[in-house]
């Protein structure tokens, strides 16, 4: 039972840095704790209802075989219904209140949802041997970060300029998210490609969150 506990304390170790991380990074006005806390609950939680898509989902995905099957696992029973998921909950839960404010804001609270998200998914392989839980820290959690962020940006942007991308964020995670799941399901060399997806989607990743920083701060300007 001890290693159980030791997995649980390295399954919330990587979300915690990176959610910590990515919080100091906010160099407009600082979002209040206890949402940023409430968005990493809330996409805890959202593990539930995405369980209970997949299950239904995996029903369609039985008529499959080969590599469609893959595909399908890879894009939609995982990819589409666990960012579709995380877009809801922000959507649902963060979306309209008066904290939210920027475009940055957008990317921060969908990635605390991510890193809740992530949390639970590590929780649920803690019975598992450990070694599988540091190779998650080290590619799940981030990838979840990095695909959502990316969400996030779009978010923001979407409730900064009232023109609806959602769509263009949900497919780019979904692209992401799903690109990552198809190379492990290989189960042979292409699996390996994970590290650069990785590299490549947490520079995107890095490169709006520059850029909605800067439209945050042209904004207040703006506004005097």
């Amino acid at each position: 039972m001890g290693y159980v506990l030791l997995n649980i304390v390295l399954a919330a170790v990587p979300s915690v840095i990176i959610l910590v991380f990515i919080y100091r990074k906010d160099r407009g006005g600082k979002e209040p704790p206890r949402l940023v806390f409430m968005a990493f609950i809330v996409g805890f939680f959202a593990v539930i209802p995405a369980i209970i898509l997949e299950i239904l989902f995996s029903e369609v995905g039985v008529r499959f075989t080969g590599m469609a099957y893959q595909l399908f696992r890879a894009f939609i029973i995982a990819a589409a219904v666990e960012e579709g998921v995380k877009l809801g909950v922000v959507r649902l839960f963060l979306y309209k209140r008066k904290h939210f404010d920027e475009v940055a804001d957008g990317i921060l609270y969908t990635i605390a949802a991510s890193l809740g998200f992530a949390f639970f998914e590590n929780i649920l392989y803690s019975f598992g041997p450990t070694s599988l839980i540091i190779v998650r820290g080290i590619t799940a959690v981030p990838l979840h970060a990095s695909a959502s962020g990316i969400l996030g940006y779009f978010i923001g942007t979407t409730k900064a300029t009232g023109k609806n991308s959602l769509f263009t964020g949900l497919f780019w995670a979904i692209v992401i998210h799903g690109l990552y799941n198809f190379l492990l399901f290989t189960g042979s060399w292409p699996a390996f490609l994970v590290f650069p997806l990785l590299i490549i989607s947490i520079a995107i990743l890095r490169k709006l969150y520059k850029k909605a920083q800067k439209y945050d701060l042209e904004s207040h300007a703006a506004k005097g």
